[in-house]
């Protein structure tokens, strides 16, 4: 299986880039794991309700740029559906069983992801209805990856 994360903006700091890390060295055994950070937009702090449109277009063209036509599309978004890691473990494993093993999980900026990234994803789960910093987002998600793959496999993870 792949899967790969697709978030804008860069990583900034070292506490969450080392989980991050951690975390993809213990998916080695089991999946391959790409993390692909796509440049944000620099916009000034106050925008216009078309500014910020504009901004989140330019960064979504940027994340379908990564995304190849035959790639099942995870959209990570405040509105998206509240979903257990179990659900999502039996998820993964049917898109698997089925052979849909190229898996997507993308992450907008802080204004968010564009309306075509939104309508090209297949799934759009929250992390619940809180707003993460899209940096702690990430460490989050490869955890549930993580956490998922040993779901699907059985095997225990320390609560």
């Amino acid at each position: 299986m792949n899967i790969q994360i697709i978030a804008v903006g860069k990583m900034k700091e070292k506490y969450l880039t080392q989980g991050i890390a951690e975390y993809a060295k213990r998916l080695t055994p089991y999946i391959k794991l790409t993390l692909t950070e796509v440049p944000d937009e620099k916009a000034p702090e106050q925008l216009s309700a078309s500014e910020e449109e504009q901004v989140k277009r330019r960064e979504g063209e940027r994340i379908l740029a990564h995304l190849k036509p035959d790639t099942y599309v995870v959209a990570t978004a405040i509105e998206g559906e509240l979903w257990t890691s179990d659900k999502l473990a039996q998820h993964i494993e049917e898109l698997a069983t089925y052979g849909r093993s190229q898996i997507a999980f993308v992450i907008g900026g802080s204004l968010g992801l564009s309306d075509e990234v939104l309508q090209r994803a297949n799934l759009k789960i929250s992390f619940g209805r809180f707003t993460y910093p899209h940096q702690l987002l990430r460490l989050v998600l490869v955890e549930q990856v993580y956490r998922v793959v040993k779901i699907i496999r059985g095997e225990p993870y320390h609560k």
